[in-house]
């Protein structure tokens, strides 16, 4: 045991904190004693660790990681869709409800009752999605958490403390609350939902940023402490990827909501509903389609500094050019990782190095310049990517062209525009997803970038215990959102409340609205 010991140590040399061409951003290292520095190679090794799980051989075997990293992946899929969709609903909520306040038009108000029925229904599955998430972090990745927990766990703490407080607080004032408080009052509960969705949304990316891009911490004993919990928060690639989430959540509400409007304008039901809701799609887009472009430019800059590997793996890099050459942007390729080639290429000469550097002579650090064992999956980086891409370039194109028909008074003539808006409705849901595998399998095979691999975060969990759990949340989460994804649809049909049925505007006495529903009715026999 002793010598198995020694020879992990004398493999984990050097360290993997170091000055390597694939060296995280890490600032605070070069001020740590030297005496310090050498234990933070225990972190990615772990002697203790690896002491435990020499006791059980095979038990943690690459196809439970495997399984693991999939359940995970499955599970946080389909959690990031219902957040973000609920951070731009909010938002979209509390303009509505200023607009029926400003303007009185009965629209307004039908409009956001409407959404708020979506909104509620989006919520509960985002929360239950979340709950079972959060589970697993015990459950099949414990060396994380015991690793890392330290700065992870205050982390998500800090998120219940102030954004789920803030939304459980004033969630059923804005879904039950109408006609029982001031107008002004439950314009400022749904004002307030929507800050907790933003703050929120700035907890869990400053956590998962942290794993990207760590920083403000030391590591004693194999176990990382904080030390400054301003640089943890505000990590290095923290600010570029709030913004870029934050934008990603409002644009893909943006797309729903513009196709909702374009379904009723082409069925020709809901016409004033249906039109106004286009109209706000098309200027939101215009405006933040080609402003997250810039953002997603800068987030690949700041990849570019921290995560050199990621970005080789995004544009397929495999090895370097003759200085001077730049190297070229992959449009299509069949990436090769075993022949470290691409095949079938088709590529745009010096277009990746103006992208990337923005200088046509560019360089970056190609796949080859580390050995394999450190490079992340290449090929789902690769076609994620360039999903992401291509739609958020179909996003510009519709945006600007709806723009110029808006511009033109031919937003409802033009029939293809409409049928156009209807079909990107899933749009901002798929760029999304795919945004998020960029980053996470981009991250690979580290799960605190340069400090803790991933095979060494998965618990002693076998591989059958792991398929059976696997197999469980598919068929729950198939029933659950299966019906939930069913329930979003018939609202979505019946539209708008027409202004006869929505809810009254007096302050009389009126029974509970029905949950997810946002009408209500006058008590039989009231006095």
């Amino acid at each position: 045991m002793l010598s198995q010991e020694r020879q992990i140590a004398a493999d984990a040399t050097p360290c993997r904190i170091g000055n390597g061409p694939n060296r995280p951003y890490h600032d605070h290292v070069a001020q740590q004693p030297a005496r310090d520095r050498p234990m933070r190679c225990i972190l990615a090794i772990d002697l203790q660790l690896a002491r435990r799980r020499s006791l059980f051989p095979g038990v943690c075997s690459m196809d439970a990681l495997l399984l693991s990293r999939i359940q995970f992946g499955f599970v946080i899929a389909f959690h990031v869709l219902f957040p973000a969709f609920t951070i731009g609903l909010s938002s979209l909520l509390a303009f509505l409800e200023w607009r029926w306040l400003r303007t009185r038009l009965p629209v307004w108000r039908e409009l956001y009752f409407f959404w708020q029925k979506i909104f509620a229904v989006s919520f509960g599955m985002g929360v239950v999605s979340g709950i079972v998430m959060a589970f697993q972090f015990g459950a099949n990745w414990p060396e994380l958490s015991r690793i890392a927990g330290g700065v992870i766990g205050p982390l998500l703490s800090y998120e219940v403390l102030t954004a789920f407080f803030l939304e459980a607080s004033f969630l059923g004032v804005m879904l039950f609350g109408w006609g029982r408080i001031s107008e002004r009052l439950h314009f400022f509960s749904s004002c307030m939902v929507a800050l907790g969705t933003l703050v929120s949304t700035f907890w869990i990316l400053s956590s998962n940023s942290w794993l990207q891009t760590p920083a403000g911490f030391d590591v004693i004993g194999g176990i990382v402490h904080p030390v400054d919990w301003l640089k943890i928060i505000f990590n290095p690639s923290f600010p570029y990827r709030l913004a870029h989430m934050a934008l990603g959540s409002f644009i893909t509400t943006c797309f729903v909501v513009g196709a909702v409007g374009a379904w009723y304008l082409h069925r020709g039901v809901h016409r004033d509903a249906g039109l106004r809701m286009l109209k706000l799609a098309v200027v939101f887009a215009a405006i933040t389609v080609p402003l997250q472009i810039f953002v997603g430019d800068m987030q690949g800059l700041n990849t570019l500094k921290h995560q050199p590997m990621k970005i080789a793996a995004m544009e397929a890099h495999w090895h370097a050019e003759q200085p001077g050459e730049g190297f070229p942007l992959v449009v299509f390729a069949l990436p090769d990782a075993q022949a470290e080639r691409n095949d079938d290429e088709v590529a745009i000469p010096r277009l990746g190095s103006l992208i990337l550097t923005h200088r046509l002579d560019g360089s970056i650090a190609p796949l080859t310049s580390v050995p394999a064992s450190e490079r992340p999956p290449v090929t789902p980086v690769f076609f994620a990517f360039r999903i992401m891409v291509g739609i958020g370039s179909l996003m510009l194109l519709v945006a600007w062209v709806s723009a110029f028909a808006l511009w033109r008074g031919k937003l409802v003539q033009w029939r293809w525009l409409l049928a156009t808006w209807r079909w990107m409705l899933p749009s901002g849901f798929i760029a999304l997803i795919s945004g998020w595998f960029v980053t996470e399998i981009g991250r690979q095979p580290y799960v605190v970038y340069g400090l803790l691999r991933t095979a060494d975060a998965v618990g002693p969990q076998s591989a059958l215990m792991t398929t059976i759990s696997l197999v469980v949340y598919v068929a729950g989460y198939a029933f659950v959102f299966g019906w939930g994804i069913w329930y979003l649809v018939k609202i979505g049909k019946q539209g708008p409340t027409p202004h006869a049925n929505a809810p009254h505007l007096d302050h009389g006495e009126h029974t509970p609205a029905r949950p997810l529903s946002a009408a209500d009715a006058p008590i039989d026999g009231a006095a």
